[in-house]
């Protein structure tokens, strides 16, 4: 059974908790139309909260149910996902209904821009909980031992972490932990390769592990686009807080194209 580290998952909670307490409390202080308007944004980054929350469940979720063999976790999983497709189109019609009526600039503009790309980067994270979930079901059903591997439990960690503190720097506009997100990624496509090149050696020992391998290879890949999709969020956070589109490191060729900057 996984074992979440109790200090990161408590401190993500409490820094959520202290954002939620926040943003009512700015928003009671607007006067008039702007009140209204900061309301609505309020609400809307309570929905990719909501959607975090769900999707770091989901993942949480699945690779239990890997670890634990257990087929009714993994279709919990996958029946799940309908409440994350719901929630990102209810955010994306908020947003996209709020950029319309109201018309932002600067910050505001960048943060609604930001929540659709970030609601639809949430709900494929739930899509990988469930490719995960499926794999359980089919390893559970093939009754096929899979090659154990401790380091894949450590990577479903570090891509749950990247995924929290990556929203927390989006629905904070820190731009410092967003660009500390993209650089967590390295570590996680660094034991994707471990974990394959570890699989591989397995399938070329004993054609029988090939199954099963091929399976925890697809986990592995899953873990690793949630890690990716983190990733993205961190850079929107960037974004928002400052501006830069760090995005293919377009910001870097961009200066070094430009003769001012250069």
């Amino acid at each position: 059974m996984v074992q979440w580290p109790r200090d990161e998952v408590a401190q993500a909670e409490a820094d959520r908790e202290a954002i939620r307490l926040a943003t009512r409390a700015a928003s009671r202080a607007r006067p008039g139309g702007y009140r209204h308007f900061h309301d609505e944004l309020a609400v809307v980054s309570q929905r990719l909260l909501d959607m975090a929350e769900a999707a770091e469940s989901l993942i949480e979720l699945a690779v239990r149910a890997l670890l634990d063999r257990d087929r009714a976790a993994a279709e919990t999983v996958i029946a799940e996902d309908d409440r994350l497709d719901r929630l990102e189109v209810e955010t994306e019609q908020l947003a996209i209904s709020l950029l319309a009526l109201q018309q932002p600039m600067a910050r505001d503009l960048r943060f609604l821009v930001g929540a659709i790309k970030v609601s639809s980067d949430l709900e494929r994270v739930g899509d990988h909980a469930v490719n995960i979930a499926q794999s359980v079901v089919r390893l559970v059903d093939s009754r096929a031992t899979p090659v154990p591997l401790p380091a894949l439990e450590d990577m479903a960690r570090r891509a749950r972490t990247m995924l929290s503190q990556a929203l927390d720097a989006f629905i904070r506009a820190d731009g410092a932990l967003g660009r500390q997100i993209a650089r967590a990624d390295d570590a996680v496509d660094a034991a994707h390769e471990g974990i394959f090149r570890m699989l591989l050696t397995h399938m070329m020992a004993d054609a029988r592990t090939i199954g099963p391998s091929l399976e925890l290879l697809l986990v592995s890949r899953n873990l690793e686009r949630v890690a990716d999709l983190a990733t993205n969020i961190g850079e929107d956070a960037v974004y928002l807080a400052e501006g830069t589109n760090i995005r293919h490191r377009w910001d870097a060729r961009r200066d070094a194209d430009d003769p001012v900057t250069r």
